[in-house]
């Protein structure tokens, strides 16, 4: 992209402030509501985005004129560092705030919200502005050969045989990364590095030529890129293995349909043929799993699922009802009460089978 389209986008909206307050008007701006209730599932690319609904950001309240005062002062940060071909993090901008007298930010969730509000705006991310998260430590590992551009060049890296155990850890800007070579028949995103490291040490890489992406919890964009450019540029199968329990059900659903954060990005980030082949409930009861019961959190979490348009299926409905009913969640590890050979030689690959993936 081109530099000037992002110094535009945000000269726009500059723009438009200053011609209200021009012609006498309480400056204003609407934004897309980021609620469940306001995704929809786009048919076209098979994603879920924000529709319709808008909510003001008006000056005529004291926090909405306090939201306009800290989004001219992002603004004009953002021009400077753009003309300056210069880059902060999430965490830089909300520490630099600190000079911003009353647009002073409070808390580092209000920075990173405001940046999210000008990508709605302005169907640009936050990349594209010279932002970025802090390293985020996400992996891949597996038959698959990447070439990236360097500060000395470019380099050429076999993703299972020049990396260590921890394997190549994913760039914040994935669109910057080459695919050179790959003999993976499929991806796997998994939720914990314990559970990626018993895959590695079983050799499940190399017996069923996987990809192993350790998604490090809830997976940062540029994971969620990843996943999608391997989908779709490689035509290969992404599979997401995680914890049984509603947040990891959620991280699930990040990767495949978008978060409600980033409903704005679904299109770019999501892989919507993801399949699921974490520890499901009826596992709990199928496998006899050691299990920890559910706390307050977690219920309230799988009743708000069940009105989540993204685990609107007879699947997810039927295996939610069936966790709330037993009172219990479960980790991967859990499988481990069989042996620490038995998630790789028979828990994945029936799953895999009945999925189709192998």
């Amino acid at each position: 992209m081109k530099l000037l389209e992002p110094l535009q986008a945000i000269m726009r909206i500059a723009e438009d402030l200053y011609e209200q307050l021009k012609e006498g008007n309480i400056p204003e701006i609407k934004i897309a509501t980021r609620t469940k209730s306001n995704i929809e599932f786009d048919e076209e690319s098979s994603v879920w985005s924000y529709g319709d609904r808008t909510s003001v950001r008006s000056a005529k309240t004291l926090k909405g004129a306090y939201m306009l005062l800290r989004m001219v002062h992002v603004m004009g940060f953002i021009k400077e560092q753009l003309r300056s071909n210069k880059s902060s993090t999430l965490r830089e901008l909300y520490y630099i705030s600190e000079n911003w007298g009353l647009a002073k930010f409070d808390e580092q969730s209000e920075s990173d919200r405001l940046i999210e509000d000008l990508e709605i705006l302005t169907s640009l991310q936050r990349e594209h502005f010279n932002i970025r998260p802090e390293e985020d430590g996400a992996t891949i590992i597996g038959p698959i050969k990447i070439r990236e551009k360097t500060r000395r060049g470019i380099r050429e890296i076999d993703c299972q045989d020049d990396v260590g155990e921890g394997g190549y850890q994913i760039p914040v800007n994935v669109d910057k990364l080459e695919f050179v070579e790959c003999d993976a028949k499929f991806v796997i995103a998994i939720e914990t590095g314990g559970m990626k490291d018993r895959l590695l040490e079983n050799g499940f890489d190399e017996k069923f030529d996987a990809i192993l992406v350790h998604l490090k919890g809830q997976p940062a964009r540029s994971t969620r890129r990843l996943l999608k450019r391997l989908n779709t540029e490689l035509n290969l199968p992404v599979v997401v293995f995680t914890d049984g329990d509603p947040w990891s059900y959620r991280i699930y659903a990040s990767v495949a349909y978008g978060s409600i954060k980033s409903a704005h990005l679904s299109e770019y980030l999501a892989t919507p043929s993801a399949k699921f082949v974490g520890i499901r409930p009826s596992d709990i009861v199928k496998y006899d799993l050691p299990s920890d019961k559910l706390n307050e959190q977690d219920i309230k979490a799988l009743h708000s699922l069940l009105s989540d348009p993204r685990f609107d299926s007879e699947f997810w409905r039927e295996e939610i009802k069936l966790q709330l009913n037993l009172g219990k969640k479960s980790e991967q590890q859990a499988l481990a009460k069989y042996g620490l050979d038995f998630v790789t030689d028979v828990y994945l690959p029936e799953r895999l089978r009945e999925l189709g993936v192998i």
